[in-house]
């Protein structure tokens, strides 16, 4: 999660919805723009997100194709998600690189320490999570059984999945962002940080590709698809376990005006993890999906 600091708090490309709608919706006269268990087999062949098989299977035929085996306890699973929302992605997110600045005694950072000290929050709390979520698990849970490909006869392959996943997500933040204008009219929103940024040296630009494309995605994907989706739906339905974890993964980027578009992309990420039961899918979406923004705020 990219929310390190009020001035940095929309920098996360997760976030720059309408900057893509709008840059693919460019015209001659300006136009504003918008911006971080060793899972058992299951009794039956296919793997659902619920326990009430007979209610997947009449809703879609193979969909969704999660393991019904959650590594991680029911009445721990709130607990575990407060616990890293509390005590690291809130703390890193807002007072990260204030800690660097007052350690390196500079009022504000250089675009490239500034980089790099992001790329160091991001690590530090991508492994207390990972520490938190193998601890809170079951025994004989491996974090990686989570990015297995094609682990049912149900589970669409994972490029497969990814492709439409992503030009699915394109298509619904161009339509987000063509609608929104039309509605309440143009926002113009800058994103000189993030470019100031990415222009200032090839040092800068590699830790961001590092944490945009690769850290924050997969941090991501494990808190909201592979952990709090999945826990969720242990105990309903495949829709529901997705709509409330996109509701939270929009919630938790703390931005009300881009709630929307976050709560959207949620939705595409997750119905994406669904439909192939392997995380690669969602965090390939993702990826793909921050590294388009990165190239348009450098390029425009």
């Amino acid at each position: 999660m990219m929310l390190v600091h009020p001035p940095l708090a929309y920098l996360n490309p997760i976030i720059l919805c309408r900057d893509l709608g709008k840059s693919l919706t460019a015209s001659p006269s300006p136009c504003p723009l918008l911006f971080p268990s060793k899972l058992r087999p299951s009794a039956s062949p296919k793997r659902r997100c619920s326990k009430d098989e007979d209610t997947h299977e009449a809703s879609f035929q193979g969909f969704p194709a999660l393991a019904s085996d959650v590594p991680w306890d029911g009445e721990s699973v709130w607990s575990t998600f407060a616990f890293y929302l509390l005590s690291l992605h809130i703390p890193l997110s807002f007072g990260g690189l204030s800690v660097v600045a007052h350690v390196l005694r500079r009022p504000v950072l250089d675009p490239q320490t500034e980089a790099l000290s992001l790329l160091g929050i991001q690590v530090f709390e991508f492994i207390g999570t990972v520490c938190l979520l193998k601890c809170t698990a079951k025994p004989l849970f491996k974090l990686i059984s989570l990015f297995k490909s094609n682990r049912s006869p149900n589970g669409m392959k994972t490029w497969v999945a990814s492709a439409v996943g992503f030009c699915s997500l394109i298509f619904l933040v161009f339509f987000i962002s063509f609608f929104a204008d039309r509605v309440v009219g143009p926002k113009a929103v800058n994103n000189l940080i993030l470019k100031e940024i990415l222009l200032s040296s090839d040092i800068s630009r590699a830790a961001c590709v590092l944490v945009y494309c690769i850290i924050t995605p997969l941090l991501e994907e494990i808190v909201y698809r592979g952990f709090l989706l999945t826990s969720i739906s242990s105990t309903s339905k495949w829709q529901q376990a997705v709509v409330f974890s996109s509701a939270i993964f929009s919630a938790v980027h703390f931005s009300g005006e881009n709630s929307l578009q976050l709560f959207i992309i949620g939705c595409v990420l997750g119905c994406s993890y669904c439909w192939s039961g392997d995380l690669s899918t969602s965090f390939l979406i993702h990826s793909l999906y921050n590294a388009l923004i990165l190239v348009i705020t450098y390029t425009l």
